[in-house]
């Protein structure tokens, strides 16, 4: 059968790759092997994107000295960015929160603070940020968009009665 390399509960693009069981994310998630091959995966893709993960027990994450010809491709090619949100999304699933939270931050950083990745920042807006499992760190990652976001009063992913308030 089809092989996902970032296997989700959900259908995807590929109509004969089938969706995860929960059975299967507990199965992947006793298995060091297939958690660490998880990781290498993640480490490919991450290159592929001009991004080194330079911390594997924290999930921090760096620019490659690539970056620029990446983002380039990055900036061109927006399949990429359902690539990014099903990578997210499986991070999530097999309990990788932390490296979830380590690479939206990462995008919004690029598309909102440094502005690399302009064709990027509608997704790391709309998805990127909504796949974060945990609500805590969503409203942290809100609330750091919203601080970087320009022109403020456009934001529209969180009230901003409850952002100004925020801590």
């Amino acid at each position: 059968f089809p092989f996902r390399l970032f296997p989700l509960r959900e259908h995807g693009m590929n109509w004969r790759a089938k969706p995860l069981t929960c059975q299967e994310i507990q199965a992947f998630k006793k298995s060091k092997e297939v958690m660490q091959r998880l990781i290498r995966a993640y480490q490919l893709m991450l290159r592929f994107y001009g991004i080194i993960l330079i911390n594997e027990e924290t999930g921090e994450l760096k620019r490659a000295e690539n970056w620029a010809e990446r983002f380039q491709n990055l900036n061109r090619f927006s399949h990429n960015n359902l690539r990014i949100t099903r990578i997210l999304k499986c991070l999530g699933e097999m309990g990788y929160e932390n490296y979830q939270v380590h690479l939206v931050k990462f995008f919004l950083t690029e598309t909102l603070v440094k502005e690399t990745l302009p064709n990027v920042k509608r997704s790391a807006l709309d998805y990127f940020l909504f796949t974060i499992r945990s609500k805590q760190k969503r409203r942290e990652l809100v609330h750091y968009a919203w601080q970087h976001f320009k022109p403020r009063g456009s934001f529209v992913w969180g009230p901003h009665d409850k952002l100004l308030k925020y801590r």
